[in-house]
Protein backbone atom coordinates (compact mmCIF):
# COMPACT_ATOMS: atom_id res chain seq x y z
CA UNK A 1 0.00 0.00 0.00
CA UNK A 2 1.16 3.40 -0.77
CA UNK A 3 2.45 5.48 2.00
CA UNK A 4 -0.25 8.33 2.61
CA UNK A 5 -2.98 5.76 1.26
CA UNK A 6 -6.13 6.73 3.74
CA UNK A 7 -7.75 3.09 2.61
CA UNK A 8 -7.56 1.77 6.38
CA UNK A 9 -9.40 4.13 7.74
CA UNK A 10 -13.35 3.92 8.36
CA UNK A 11 -15.64 6.14 7.08
CA UNK A 12 -16.29 8.00 9.99
CA UNK A 13 -12.88 9.17 10.55
CA UNK A 14 -12.65 10.26 6.72
CA UNK A 15 -15.40 12.22 7.68
CA UNK A 16 -13.81 13.45 10.99
CA UNK A 17 -10.72 14.69 8.84
CA UNK A 18 -12.20 16.02 6.39
CA UNK A 19 -14.75 18.28 9.18
CA UNK A 20 -11.25 19.00 11.00
CA UNK A 21 -9.90 20.34 7.61
CA UNK A 22 -12.50 22.28 6.53
CA UNK A 23 -12.17 24.44 10.34
CA UNK A 24 -8.65 24.95 9.87
CA UNK A 25 -9.28 26.09 6.22
CA UNK A 26 -11.95 28.36 8.03
CA UNK A 27 -9.53 30.11 9.75
CA UNK A 28 -6.69 30.79 7.50
CA UNK A 29 -4.59 27.56 7.12
CA UNK A 30 -3.41 26.75 4.08
CA UNK A 31 -4.92 23.50 1.99
CA UNK A 32 -2.20 21.03 2.33
CA UNK A 33 -1.48 22.01 5.85
CA UNK A 34 -4.95 21.87 6.95
CA UNK A 35 -5.08 18.22 5.60
CA UNK A 36 -2.46 17.19 7.06
CA UNK A 37 -2.96 18.50 10.80
CA UNK A 38 -6.79 16.73 10.47
CA UNK A 39 -5.10 13.41 9.84
CA UNK A 40 -2.83 13.87 12.43
CA UNK A 41 -6.04 14.91 15.01
CA UNK A 42 -7.46 11.75 13.62
CA UNK A 43 -4.47 9.69 14.21
CA UNK A 44 -3.74 10.81 17.79
CA UNK A 45 -7.46 10.35 18.71
CA UNK A 46 -7.97 6.90 17.24
CA UNK A 47 -4.64 5.51 17.09
CA UNK A 48 -4.78 5.35 13.62
CA UNK A 49 -6.99 3.85 10.91
CA UNK A 50 -9.74 1.21 12.27
CA UNK A 51 -10.01 -1.25 9.01
CA UNK A 52 -8.98 -4.94 9.18
CA UNK A 53 -5.52 -5.72 8.99
CA UNK A 54 -2.88 -7.11 11.35
CA UNK A 55 -3.55 -5.78 15.07
CA UNK A 56 -6.68 -4.57 14.46
CA UNK A 57 -8.40 -6.96 16.99
CA UNK A 58 -5.54 -5.51 19.67
CA UNK A 59 -6.54 -2.10 20.38
CA UNK A 60 -9.11 -1.39 22.20
CA UNK A 61 -7.77 -0.51 25.24
CA UNK A 62 -5.20 1.25 23.68
CA UNK A 63 -7.17 3.70 21.64
CA UNK A 64 -8.86 4.41 24.30
CA UNK A 65 -6.51 5.71 26.21
CA UNK A 66 -4.88 7.49 23.15
CA UNK A 67 -8.32 9.84 23.20
CA UNK A 68 -8.29 10.35 26.92
CA UNK A 69 -4.50 11.77 26.76
CA UNK A 70 -5.68 13.48 23.63
CA UNK A 71 -8.67 14.75 25.19
CA UNK A 72 -6.76 15.83 28.56
CA UNK A 73 -4.21 17.90 26.71
CA UNK A 74 -6.47 19.82 24.83
CA UNK A 75 -8.44 20.62 27.82
CA UNK A 76 -5.28 21.97 29.58
CA UNK A 77 -3.99 24.12 26.69
CA UNK A 78 -7.63 25.42 26.71
CA UNK A 79 -7.08 26.53 30.51
CA UNK A 80 -3.25 27.27 30.23
CA UNK A 81 -4.69 30.06 27.77
CA UNK A 82 -7.43 30.86 30.02
CA UNK A 83 -4.69 31.48 32.62
CA UNK A 84 -2.66 33.32 30.50
CA UNK A 85 -5.29 36.01 29.43
CA UNK A 86 -5.98 36.49 33.11
CA UNK A 87 -2.71 37.75 33.85
CA UNK A 88 -2.50 39.66 30.73
CA UNK A 89 -5.70 41.17 31.99
CA UNK A 90 -5.23 41.94 35.37
CA UNK A 91 -1.32 43.51 34.26
CA UNK A 92 -3.34 45.85 31.90
CA UNK A 93 -6.03 47.37 34.64
CA UNK A 94 -2.50 47.69 37.27
CA UNK A 95 -1.06 49.96 34.58
CA UNK A 96 -4.00 51.78 33.72
CA UNK A 97 -4.39 52.21 37.86
CA UNK A 98 -1.18 53.36 37.84
CA UNK A 99 -1.47 56.04 35.09
CA UNK A 100 -4.54 57.29 36.32
CA UNK A 101 -2.46 58.01 39.27
CA UNK A 102 -0.13 60.05 37.63
CA UNK A 103 2.90 57.65 37.80
CA UNK A 104 4.16 56.12 35.49
CA UNK A 105 5.01 52.96 36.91
CA UNK A 106 8.99 52.57 37.33
CA UNK A 107 10.77 53.89 40.59
CA UNK A 108 11.86 57.63 40.84
CA UNK A 109 15.41 56.21 41.48
CA UNK A 110 15.50 57.54 45.19
CA UNK A 111 15.23 55.36 48.29
CA UNK A 112 12.75 56.11 50.37
CA UNK A 113 13.76 56.43 54.09
CA UNK A 114 11.77 57.71 57.48
CA UNK A 115 13.40 60.88 58.36
CA UNK A 116 15.29 59.90 61.48
CA UNK A 117 14.00 60.75 64.79
CA UNK A 118 16.43 62.33 68.28
CA UNK A 119 19.47 63.07 65.99
CA UNK A 120 21.69 65.16 67.42
CA UNK A 121 22.75 68.27 65.21
CA UNK A 122 25.92 69.66 65.37
CA UNK A 123 28.51 69.28 68.26
CA UNK A 124 31.45 66.92 68.35
CA UNK A 125 31.24 62.75 67.89
CA UNK A 126 32.87 61.56 70.95
CA UNK A 127 34.19 57.71 71.18
CA UNK A 128 33.34 55.84 74.02
CA UNK A 129 36.73 55.01 75.52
Amino acid sequence: MPRGSKAKYSAKQKRMARHIEQGYEDRGVGTGEAESRAWATVNAQDGGGERGGSGSRRGGAKKKSARKKSSRKTASRKTAARKTAARKTARKGAARKSSARGSSGRGTGRKKTAPRSGRKTGGRRTRGR
